[in-house]
This record gives C-alpha cells, sequence and structure tokens, in this order.
C-alpha cells in the first residue's frame, strides 16, 4: 500500500518515542504547571480547541426504494427507517437536502427476482429509474451513489452466480459490470460494488471505461466482513441468504492482514474511494488505511448499529443523539471522509442545532 512519507506510515505524535520524550526538568510539561483542564473550562473554549468536528458534507443517506409499493413501508428491525415507493423518494431526499446532505446511496428492491439476478442490470429496473428521477427533481445537487450486489435480486438471497453449490466469482463478476454500467448509464456519480468477488473493480472500471464512462467512480467496499450486524439491513432488503451463510466470500473479522490485502487489491484495480464496513467494530482498520493510502475512506455504520442505539434509547437507557454523536465522532476521529449512516439525517438535525 502506498506509504505517506519515505519512512514509515505512523504519526508521530502517537508513535515516536523521541517526540513524547520531554524534558521533564522542564516543569511547564507537568502538573501543577500543566493543567489540561484549562482546555474544558467553558463550551466557548471548548469548541475553539475542538479537534474532530463534523460536518454534514461528510454523510451520507442510504435509501431503500421498493418497486411496486405505493406508500412507504417502515422496517420493523430498524425503527425510524422505511422501504419508499419510488414516487416518493424525492421527499427524503428534499428533506435530506435541507438539513445540509448532498449524498446518498440507494439500494434496489426489485418486483421479479430470479437464480442469476438479471433485474440488476435492467436499464428500467427500479435503481435505475430511481437514479433518473432524482437526477431530473436535483440535478448535480446530490451525489448518487448505488449499491452494486445481486443479493437483492437473486431468488437465494446471496451476492452472486450459483454453480454447482458455490457462488462463482467470475459468473458473478460479469453480471456485477454489467449492473454498475447500467446505473452509470442512469446518471449514477458513483458505483460501489459490495459483493466481495475477486476482480470486482476491475471488472468494473475497464467496462466503464470502455463504454465512456470514465468519470463514474468506484467506491469498492473494500473491506466488507462477514457480520452480525448486518441482520436488520436483510430483513429491510428482503435479502436474507437462502441457505448457508456469506462466510466463504465475505471477509472474517479476525483477519485484519487479509483486509490490508483487500483493500490493496481494490487501489491496484482501479478504485477510487475505500470502505470499511461495519464501521465501529472496525475503527482499527479504517485508520490503518488511512495512514497508509492517499485515498478518501469511506465507512459504512450499518443496520445493526444503528438498531442497537435505537432499541437502547426507545428503552430510555441511552440518550440517543448522545450516543449517535459520540459513535459519529469516534468514525471520524479513526480516519473516514465519508460516513454511511442511517443516522445521517438526525445527524445532520443534531449539528445544524449545536
Amino acid at each position: 500500500m502506498p506509504r505517506r512519507d519515505g519512512k514509515n506510515n505512523r504519526n508521530p505524535s502517537m508513535n515516536n518515542p523521541e517526540f513524547l520524550n520531554y524534558d521533564h526538568q522542564q516543569s511547564y510539561n507537568i502538573f501543577p504547571k500543566m493543567r489540561l483542564r484549562r482546555f474544558r473550562k467553558n463550551s466557548a473554549i471548548r469548541d475553539l480547541f475542538q479537534e474532530i468536528r463534523l460536518s454534514s458534507k461528510d454523510l451520507v443517506l442510504p435509501l431503500f426504494v421498493q418497486e411496486g409499493l405505493k406508500s412507504n413501508q417502515p422496517i420493523d428491525s430498524m425503527p425510524g427507517v422505511f422501504r419508499f415507493a419510488p414516487n416518493m423518494v424525492t421527499h427524503e431526499i428534499e428533506e435530506s437536502v435541507r438539513s445540509g446532505i448532498n449524498a446518498v446511496i440507494l439500494f434496489g428492491l426489485p418486483k421479479k427476482k430470479d437464480v442469476f439476478g438479471k433485474s440488476s442490470y435492467d436499464d428500467k429496473g427500479v435503481v435505475q429509474r430511481t437514479i433518473k428521477t432524482i437526477r431530473d427533481g436535483f440535478g448535480d445537487k446530490i451525489v448518487i451513489m448505488t449499491d452494486v450486489c445481486l443479493c437483492q435480486y437473486t431468488t437465494h438471497g446471496h451476492c452472486g452466480i450459483i454453480v454447482e453449490d458455490e457462488i462463482n466469482n467470475d459468473k458473478t463478476i460479469d453480471t456485477l459490470s454489467k449492473t454498475a454500467l447500467s446505473q452509470a448509464k442512469a446518471g449514477a456519480d458513483i458505483v460501489a460494488p459490495s459483493a466481495m468477488m475477486d476482480g470486482q473493480v476491475k471488472k468494473i472500471r475497464d467496462l466503464l471505461d470502455e463504454n465512456g464512462y470514465t468519470n463514474t467512480l468506484i467506491m469498492g467496499y473494500s473491506a466488507k466482513q462477514a457480520s452480525s450486524f448486518f441482520s436488520p439491513f436483510r430483513d429491510a432488503a428482503h435479502s436474507k441468504p437462502g441457505f448457508g451463510n456469506r462466510q466463504s466470500y465475505q471477509m472474517s473479522y479476525s483477519n485484519p492482514r487479509e483486509s490490508i490485502r483487500e483493500i490493496e487489491s481494490d487501489i491496484n484495480e482501479g478504485a477510487d474511494v475505500l470502505m470499511i464496513k461495519p464501521a465501529l467494530s472496525n475503527l482499527d482498520l479504517i485508520h490503518e488505511a488511512k495512514t497508509k493510502t492517499l485515498h478518501p475512506i469511506a465507512a459504512y455504520s450499518v443496520s445493526g448499529e444503528y438498531s442497537m442505539i435505537k432499541a437502547a434509547a426507545i428503552n430510555g437507557w441511552i440518550d440517543e443523539d448522545l450516543a449517535v454523536t459520540e459513535s459519529i465522532t469516534a468514525i471520524k476521529r479513526a480516519g473516514a471522509d465519508i460516513i454511511i449512516s442511517y443516522y445521517a439525517k438526525r445527524m445532520a438535525e443534531i449539528l445544524k442545532t449545536s
């Protein structure tokens, strides 16, 4: 992975012994001359010296769009989150834009599924039509990202094409690339392959370039782990696997070095943005990617992270706004430039009033 400097990749303020080797004869560096609580005396001083600042421009709002819905449908496992009817999604985006958010990522739920996920690359598919609706309504004021995966489109709920009871990597990336191209044609700014197939970024980059979409960005789900925190999403997207699990293609959370290899692979294949998912259980990987690459880093604060905070707040166990602010700040502090969160709208509202 490319280094930021010629010697090492570590933050000198945290890891260089010489930097921290204060001369203890200089009494101003130790108590009682040094009193760090001076920085916390009142809110004005605390604001002046705040190191990490969140912005609504950091945030991306995920949206589930379901073909055939006449009205928005609440998601039981994610209170406050909805599956949107395609003709009603613009209202949600209008609210997001007013709150200061200028980016969304779309997940499509089609009427028809099959074993090959063919509706994923239908030019008249639910995501493709929604992209055009958003683009017509908002022009370039909103950044449209799209999830490139097959789990919502297949009858078996897996992220790829099954051949002889296994997820076939190479057949899958053929379909993923066609899906990404159809989304780019519809007007997507950023396509985000999330199936964790080897070579998916390269295949997509090549096909986009061959068809003239050289300016469409690719945000690779570079280190997406087989996580229990995805469960509410599978409920929301109707994408629970019909058999087995996804551990043969999604990563083990026990393998941080393998995660770095995945990140390096996406860089070499042409990814423009690198994503780590889930966010809160991978703050170390977010930091590692930030310090060892020059790519923008995205982090996905996933459905399970949202639902845990929401459930605790509903039961009166925690202050919801404080918990949301603290968790998203931690993701930013770890090094994320872009934060995808189901709390994006609420966080933007908090920032406007703080």
